[in-house]
């Protein structure tokens, strides 16, 4: 099962992990998409979005005319909404349409008190 992994982590973080596949000498990463904070990742993952994200999970390249007619919305926002997606990664444009070449997302950040 092909997972994207969606993080909230600094550039250290991303820095480090980098680094530790590099030592390792397993060129195979996991897929991931990373956000420096949570209202980031909201920005970009707006419910209205994820609701284009889950309707093209496990499909196979589709049109945006398709996206909007399985979503429920009109071409226009979907059309803006999708092209956010491509250009944060999520997504793939190729010949054949849009692509999420994933079957889940697991979004994993932690919360921690105010200081």
């Amino acid at each position: 099962m092909k997972t994207l992994r969606i993080r909230i982590e600094t550039l250290d973080d991303v820095r480090s992990a980098v680094s530790r596949v590099l030592k390792s000498g397993n060129p195979e990463a996991e897929a991931g998409l990373s956000f420096a904070s949570y209202e980031d990742m909201h920005h970009v993952l707006s419910p209205k979005r994820l609701a284009i994200v889950k309707a093209m999970t496990g499909r196979p390249p589709t049109s945006i005319r398709e996206i909007a007619r399985l979503v429920g919305r009109d071409f226009k926002g979907v059309h803006t909404d999708v092209t956010a997606l491509v250009n944060a990664g999520v997504f793939d444009r190729g010949e054949k349409g849009i692509e999420f070449p994933y079957e889940t997302i697991h979004v994993e950040f932690d919360i921690e008190a105010a200081a």
